[in-house]
């Protein structure tokens, strides 16, 4: 019997991947598109309450990271701990202060997703929510503030302090 095994996972080395951070930002919009077409702003408050406890819960696990790694859940093991690995379709700069981290995006592949669809519309339902809900899910002392974003600034801009801490004062 002459068989020839198939390995399905494999892709052709001349196609491009597709990372799962593209399809998990395609899902997102088609899925956000599709509630806000239907239902108006009552879908889109409760596509951003899905995103807010999805956040929280994974906000839960960093800091199950950072307890695991004998760490406070403070804003200098915020990152450090996080659950998802920055890929090269991603490009950040962290600066660490007293009580606060501060983060620059200059690439998301999130929001270049977004954008190339036209679906800036249904990921900022994402984008700004996200951060902050993962942050509260951390720490509930540990605020987001999140001035700038890829859709109007072409960068993001993200900074987590912690309340009632030197160097945390507006």
């Amino acid at each position: 019997m002459n068989e020839k095994k198939i390995v399905s996972n494999k892709i052709a080395d001349d196609l491009q991947p597709v990372s799962m951070y593209q399809m998990f930002a395609r899902m997102f919009a088609h899925l956000a598109k599709e509630v806000v077409d239907e239902f108006g702003e009552k879908g889109a408050e409760a596509i951003k309450r899905g995103v807010w406890n999805f956040g929280v819960e994974r906000g839960e696990s960093v800091a199950k990271r950072a307890f695991a790694r004998g760490k406070p859940n403070d804003s200098d093991n915020y990152l450090v701990s996080y659950d998802m690995d920055r890929s090269d379709e991603f490009e950040s700069t962290d600066s660490y202060h007293e009580g606060y981290v501060e983060q620059i995006f200059s690439r998301c592949v999130f929001a270049s997703e977004f954008q190339k669809a036209g679906m800036e519309k249904y990921g900022i339902l994402y984008c700004e929510m996200i951060d902050p809900a993962i942050a509260y899910g951390y720490n509930p002392n540990l605020k987001c503030i999140h001035d700038k974003h890829f859709f109007t600034d072409n960068m993001c801009t993200f900074c987590f302090k912690m309340e009632k801490c030197k160097g945390s004062e507006e």
